[in-house]
């Protein structure tokens, strides 16, 4: 099935963020995993380690994101690309929410500071 239509998104919340999955296995994807990831105001999410490269795509709002601890704010319309084995950390520097398109491979892992991994539902 190569269409999927909003409706069949899945929404997860964890650590503050809303991650609205589309682009998915139980959609028709093998590779990719693709989601809306919803930041509210002042958030500061945990720093994790990837295990797979992660893109990021700024929908609107404003974001600080810290790749192996180099920092660039990102509005609307910037990007950026994390490696595979990076550590990552985000958070909202504005007032408003921020939306990202986020997108990495099928059977993405992230290891937290507490040296806890998850398998993110919205990446399977």
């Amino acid at each position: 099935m190569p269409f999927i239509h909003r409706d069949e998104a899945v929404v997860h919340e964890i650590h503050g963020g809303r991650f609205v999955s589309y682009v998915r296995t139980d959609t028709g994807s093998k590779e990719l995993a693709a989601w809306r990831l919803e930041v509210p105001p002042a958030m500061v999410g945990p720093r994790h380690t990837i295990s797979a490269e992660e893109t990021f795509y700024v929908l609107s709002g404003c974001v600080r994101l810290t790749i192996d601890g180099e920092s660039a704010e990102l509005r609307a319309g910037d990007a950026a690309v994390a490696p595979a084995g990076s550590e990552l950390g985000l958070t909202n520097t504005s007032g408003e929410s921020a939306h990202l398109w986020v997108t990495t491979r099928v059977g993405l892992t992230a290891e937290l500071a507490d040296g806890s991994t998850i398998t993110p539902p919205w990446a399977r």
